[in-house]
């Protein structure tokens, strides 16, 4: 896949066109439609970059991960862990207050998965804010 095709495939995503996306950026007609035929450098790769809030490198196809604070396999596995230690802790004689002040043994099935849904959202954004807010710049 091309800087082109990585380009404008995330435009599709914005619903914008690639000739909006250059008056949005102050670029020159057609400027991007170069990345057609050469690898793009400079600044017109940064701008576009940072306009959709992706790396450089996924742009010029280095990695398929958009943003470095997205979250890897293993960051998945490290949730479900913390997940399990959660729901392990909360299923304890200590309890854990839930919705309506039912402990975890006390709720209906589906009031147990929406509980289970909102930890599992919690920590992934945690985690999620964390990799953006301590990652050092050398690394993005």
């Amino acid at each position: 896949m091309t800087a082109f095709d990585r380009l404008k495939k995330l435009c599709d995503e914005q619903g914008i066109s690639v000739n909006k996306l250059e008056e949005n950026i102050g670029l020159g007609k057609n400027t991007l439609y170069s990345w057609k035929k050469k690898i793009p450098t400079g600044s017109n790769l940064t701008r576009v970059a940072d306009y959709f809030d992706v790396s450089v490198d996924y742009l010029l196809g280095r990695t398929d991960k958009k943003r470095y604070y997205d979250l890897t396999e293993k960051d998945e596995r490290d949730i479900e862990k913390d997940l399990e230690r959660i729901i392990n802790s909360a299923e304890s004689d200590f309890g854990l207050a839930s919705f309506d002040g039912k402990v975890l043994d006390e709720m209906d099935k589906e009031d147990k998965e929406l509980y289970i849904t909102s930890l599992k959202n919690a920590l992934r954004m945690h985690k999620r804010l964390a990799k953006k807010k301590f990652t050092p710049k050398k690394y993005r």
